[in-house]
């Protein structure tokens, strides 16, 4: 069996770690280079513990030319803003790549008001793939064929896929969104900040970025591309005191009065196929601890009839499916490989 050359860039986060758990378990996978800025030179199990014996990889400086001379495809873990400028030497010299930070998803406006001032290669914008596989139905043709995937945020899976047959089907107003959004720590990142400190985080909740969160604009372009109307959302992220894990509760207003049952067949006409997507039986309320090192999203439906509004509920790993999973999806459709494939 041939198999396909892969680097990491960024390999000592959580991401970068979750991704070599995958890829080294992956048939049609060989991983030739894992880059540090910081570690370079140390072996990736003292990086990464629970892959000793199991990798004997050493992490190195970054060197474009090198990683894209033995790549066909490299995997961008790296912190927003410096994924542009790699993207455009390694895509020039014939190598593909899936982007884990937001460099990727959003048009140029967009990404100048909610991150950086500035975008190293905005030529490429128009190049990349939004890389939600479930949701466009000639999505793997287009997959097949392209430079860049911008694999989308934690967020914005569980609540995009919460939401899109709702909107697709025309269903619900698109002014009327609600998502409320709890995340496990892991989703910041190995960050040195106070809220994120055990003693802060533990038997504690806390909203943040509310209404201004990054994501957002991510979930409201997107659902606004399938629904081909202005939608809004508004969001409100919330860390809770776990290690990994997203639970989104969003809500709509229904425009005409559709029985549950219409709904649900909208949901499962929707993600027909799609082997990623778990949809619950009646009453029955997706868990974080069922999608754990799992690539799934299982989802839950109610519906308030008194006010007309449905209640999704969708729940993620937010280091598999909400990031490094959803990556490695990503890279088995970019190059043919049934999609569940080291899943």
């Amino acid at each position: 069996m041939k198999k396909i050359k892969a680097s990491i860039l960024g390999a000592t986060g959580y991401t970068g770690g979750e991704l070599l758990k995958i890829l080294l378990r992956h048939p049609r996978v060989e991983i030739k280079h894992v880059t540090s800025g910081s570690s370079a030179g140390k072996k990736v199990e003292e990086i990464h513990p629970s892959l000793k014996g199991l990798c004997s990889l050493v992490l190195e400086k970054p060197n474009v030319k090198k990683i894209a001379a033995g790549s066909d495809v490299a995997f961008l873990a790296l912190p927003g803003g410096q994924s542009p400028k790699i993207a455009a030497s390694l895509t020039a010299k014939g190598c593909r790549v899936i982007d884990l930070s937001p460099d990727f998803r959003l048009d140029l406006h967009t990404y100048h008001k909610f991150y950086q001032p500035r975008h190293a290669a905005p030529h490429l914008l128009k190049e990349a793939i939004y890389g939600l596989p479930e949701l466009f139905p000639f999505f793997k043709a287009k997959i097949f064929h392209c430079k860049i995937v911008a694999n989308p945020g934690c967020y914005a899976t569980a609540a995009i896929l919460a939401l899109a047959p709702l909107v697709k089907g025309g269903l619900i107003h698109t002014d009327s969104i609600i998502v409320d959004a709890k995340s496990g720590i892991s989703g910041a990142g190995k960050k040195l900040e106070p809220m994120y400190n055990f003693s802060e985080a533990n038997e504690n909740m806390t909203p943040y970025a509310v209404a201004h969160h990054r994501h957002m604009p991510e979930m409201e372009a997107i659902l606004t591309g399938i629904s081909r109307r202005e939608t809004f959302v508004t969001f409100v992220p919330q860390l809770a005191p776990m290690t990994r894990g997203i639970l989104a509760i969003s809500y709509a207003k229904l425009k005409k009065p559709v029985g549950l049952d219409d709904v649900k067949r909208c949901f499962a006409r929707f993600y027909e196929g799609k082997p990623f997507i778990r949809l619950l039986e009646d009453g029955v309320m997706p868990q974080t601890k069922a999608v754990l090192h799992t690539n799934f999203c299982d989802i839950g439906i109610a519906w308030d009839k008194r006010t007309m509004t449905v209640i999704v509920a969708s729940a993620i790993d937010n280091l598999v499916k909400g990031a490094s999973g959803q990556a490695v999806q990503n890279m088995n459709l970019m190059f043919g490989f049934k999609e569940t494939e080291g899943l």
